[in-house]
């Protein structure tokens, strides 16, 4: 019997905040980090378009355990939409598909914009990521298909105006998992009697990571002269965040290395003091600042449900 093949790479963990440049795809990016890290396994949360600047966080190798609770935190974008036309991608790569002469004035933005907070309807476009009888709605939007793609709900906390021009406006928005901002510029466009596009679209918050934890890909890729591997490696690793941090929206229970040696068993572990977390689906525990489990807390007992091995 052959031997399991070992995984190519470093074994390292955490989480690294890129800054994504325009006409740079996710997975682009994921490829040149793990390329750049070494790493033996590495994943996004959140696709960003190429024509999108920003946020991409990007988890190595056990952080890829906790990018679902990324994936379901809040994001914040700042975007500019261009009135007069709508285009099929909904943003400046896509065709001019309908075009009116007509401009909104800012009291009419304004006086829109609590349509579009809180929970709303809206329709994916039609390049999307959307998957349609099992085909992404952007392979068969390329192929000329003109797709029926049902409305979902999508929850906007905060949809405000920076600024605009006759031809343009600039918003800052906050919402939740799955809202597309592109749809968002098509829709106002049409209620407003212009139609509308995204212009520019930047995300600058995705929970709970902030704009102080980017870093730039011309700064990771500048490494690269640091002639000794080592030395270059270790300083690219000074970038990467706990995995820990990804699930700080989770209650936290701190123990110690024999009971991280238990959950590692699959054991579960009892818990003491005035401070042990009451009955919940989902909690964290660390030991000495290390992620060592994801779990469930019953009948006074954190019960392990997936384990971490880089402790």
């Amino acid at each position: 019997m052959s031997k399991p093949r070992k995984p190519k790479g470093r074994p390292i963990s955490g989480w690294l905040i890129l800054d994504k440049p325009l006409d740079f795809g996710s997975t682009e990016a994921v490829s040149k980090i793990k390329w750049l890290f070494k790493a033996q396994k590495a994943g996004h949360a959140g696709t960003l378009d190429p024509l999108a600047s920003g946020m991409l966080p990007i988890a190595l190798g056990d952080a890829t355990k906790t990018v679902p609770y990324v994936m379901d935190g809040r994001k914040i974008y700042e975007f500019t939409v261009a009135w007069g036309e709508e285009r099929s991608t909904d943003d400046l790569e896509g065709v001019v598909i309908r075009s009116s002469t007509e401009r909104p004035t800012e009291e009419a933005i304004r006086a829109l914009l609590p349509k579009y907070t809180g929970v709303i309807s809206q329709v994916p476009p039609q390049f999307s990521a959307i998957k349609i009888d099992g085909e992404r709605a952007y392979d068969l939007a390329r192929e000329g298909e003109t797709l029926e793609i049902p409305a979902r709900e999508v929850e906007v906390f905060r949809l405000s105006l920076i600024g605009c021009t006759p031809h343009l406006a600039h918003f800052e928005i906050e919402c939740g998992k799955g809202t597309y901002v592109r749809s968002l510029a098509r829709d106002m466009g049409r209620d407003l009697g212009c139609f509308g596009h995204i212009a520019s679209l930047r995300r600058t918050f995705v929970a709970p990571f902030g704009e102080e934890d980017m870093v730039s890909l011309a700064d990771l890729v500048a490494l690269e002269r640091v002639g000794d591997e080592g030395e270059r490696l270790a300083a690219l690793d000074d970038y990467l965040i706990e995995t820990g941090e990804a699930l700080s929206g989770l209650p936290h229970i701190a123990i110690s290395d024999d009971q991280a040696q238990r959950l590692k068993m699959g054991n579960p572990i009892i818990l003491r003091g005035r401070d042990a977390p009451l009955a919940t689906p989902e909690a964290y525990a660390t030991a000495r600042g290390k992620l060592v489990a994801i779990g469930e807390v019953a009948e006074g007992e954190f019960r392990p449900k997936r384990v971490f091995a880089n402790h």
